[in-house]
């Protein structure tokens, strides 16, 4: 069983509806895709020791059935520095009310990605087409304008061009305002991992009902998938009557 399969049979045996983040990623990495260096731990003091295997700054997240926002929940502290603070930060999070009562599986703690421009790539199974990309930039762009891209897979990499062209906010990616521009090829390159002949949502695309990577942060060195979510598909039930 391979690594991404063997993620899948887990989440369903574990009757999960999700991947949580820690998955999701190691699902992401499977197929050659960028994630932050990450240890899972389990209380402020495996958090402390972990530091020694990470270099700062980090975040602190909460891995959570239950939050599946964690974010409004207090589940997410950026820009730790070392040991001390990763341990704090723990304790902290386990006090805020609507993590105290939920069913917790770990924290995860891992290496910040270095800045650059939030672009969003997703997919969706669609009953008609089947697997769907999308890719789209981040923020504003894709919560208020909904300025995003779809391609039913596999798509080639010509398709991944033009899905970047269609985006009203393309011009950030060639570095607006004075900014660097960012390295379109990288954003390419994760589009085909997941949407392509051999990608996430072709080789899965049984397991996969919804894929978000929001955000993939963006550089002129290349791109690193910050967070990840994946929702499982439903077994069907049947209504026929013996």
């Amino acid at each position: 069983m391979t690594t991404s399969t063997a993620l899948f049979s887990e989440a369903r045996t574990a009757k999960r509806a999700t991947l949580d983040e820690f998955a999701g990623k190691r699902l992401l990495a499977s197929f050659g895709i960028s994630v932050p260096e990450s240890r899972v731990v389990q209380d402020a003091g495996a958090a402390a020791a972990a530091c020694g295997d990470l270099k700062p700054p980090l975040v602190l997240k909460i891995l959570s059935p239950d939050l599946p926002h964690k974010s409004d929940a207090g589940g997410v502290i950026v820009g730790l520095r070392g040991a001390d603070e990763a341990g704090d930060a723990v304790r902290a999070m386990m006090r805020r009310p609507a993590i105290e009562n939920a069913r917790i599986d770990g924290f995860l703690l891992e290496e910040m990605a270095p800045a650059g421009v939030e672009v969003v790539v997703g997919g969706l199974r669609d009953p008609q087409f089947g697997p769907l990309v999308m890719v789209g930039l981040g923020g504003v762009f894709v919560e208020v304008l909904a300025d995003v891209a779809f391609r039913i897979c596999p798509i080639t990499r010509l398709d991944a061009e033009e899905m970047l062209d269609e985006l009203k906010g393309a011009a950030l990616l060639r570095g607006a305002r004075g900014r660097k521009p960012v390295s379109r090829a990288a954003i390419v390159d994760v589009l085909l991992k997941v949407g392509g002949e051999r990608g996430l949502l072709m080789t899965h695309g049984e397991d996969i009902a919804e894929a978000d990577i929001n955000p993939l942060i963006v550089s002129e060195h290349g791109a690193v998938a910050v967070d990840a979510r994946f929702v499982l598909t439903q077994p069907s039930i049947s209504t026929d009557k013996v």
